[in-house]
């Protein structure tokens, strides 16, 4: 199964839709009988990264990451990396050009409590650091 993103004029993407995988050349017939532009997304890749959807983990075959990250509704196809790219959460974050992923200016915390459970942490842009999530 593939997934196509449809793009508008500003190369937003407002539409995701799914189709065959076996059809070659279907961005190209879909922009041609629409009129719309369509750009295939890859459901299991992120960061570059294509998952294997079965364990999680970096699939063997990384030519199925296809253009660096899954497109959602509002993400932005940029044209010159061939990448989606999602909006950016945060005025301060940047976007990582080997990943086409917005980063915190701050590493996340790796802390745990007194019981090994992850502390959980939400970011403070008018701090400008990570707080423990209440």
């Amino acid at each position: 199964m593939a997934h196509f993103a449809k793009l508008d004029e500003n190369n937003t993407v407002i539409f995701v839709t799914v189709g065959r995988q076996e059809d070659d050349g279907k961005e190209a017939e879909l922009t041609a009988r629409t009129g719309d532009t369509y750009k295939q997304t890859s459901y299991n890749t992120r960061g570059g990264v294509h998952y294997d959807p079965e364990t999680g983990e970096p699939s063997a075959d990384q030519s199925k990451a296809l253009r660096f990250n899954y497109a959602g509704i509002g993400y932005t196809y940029d044209e010159g990396r061939d990448a989606f790219i999602a909006p950016k959460p945060f005025e301060s974050w940047v976007l990582d050009e080997a990943t086409c992923l917005w980063a915190a200016p701050v590493p996340y915390p790796e802390e745990t409590d007194e019981e090994g459970n992850p502390v959980p942490y939400v970011w403070d842009e008018t701090a400008g650091e990570w707080v423990v999530s209440e």
